[in-house]
């Protein structure tokens, strides 16, 4: 049996600018059941106020995306970590991650946070352990 590896060339972008927000919709119908039928208006709104964002194309096609909200020095969160199901499993999670992780906004801050259901064996091979602490959730 031989196995191909698709070589990829994808192009990583660092802010909303050249964001198509219709496939961001789109990706996040398609991948994340937290994130499905989402409004147009309100996930823009969201997007605009997370930094840092990043976006991974495939020539005009969204394959990946992912975003943070941080003070920059003490705290931060990774929000809406996602890859199109045909580009899974060839590292584009990982490469998102790390890029948000390596921006300005947040390179220094002391504890970056995130809720995941499904995913923790990934982010525990990117470093992340279980926070014991209490959380708590005011739900409006």
């Amino acid at each position: 049996m031989t196995h191909t590896r698709q070589t990829l060339s994808l192009t990583m972008h660092v802010g909303t600018a050249d964001l198509d927000w219709l496939q961001l919709q789109r990706l996040m119908d398609l991948t994340a059941p937290w994130a499905r039928n989402r409004d147009l208006k309100d996930l823009e709104r969201a997007v605009l106020a997370s930094n840092p964002v990043v976006h991974l194309w495939d020539g005009d096609f969204l394959v990946g995306f992912a975003r943070s909200t941080s003070d920059g020095v003490y705290r931060a969160m990774l929000w809406d970590v996602i890859v199109h199901p045909r580009y899974q499993g060839q590292g584009i999670g990982r490469t998102l991650v790390e890029t948000l992780l390596a921006q300005p906004q947040l390179a220094q801050v002391e504890k970056v946070y995130l809720v995941t259901t499904d995913q923790k064996g990934f982010y525990e091979r990117l470093g992340f352990v279980e926070n014991g602490s209490a959380t708590m959730l005011l739900i409006r």
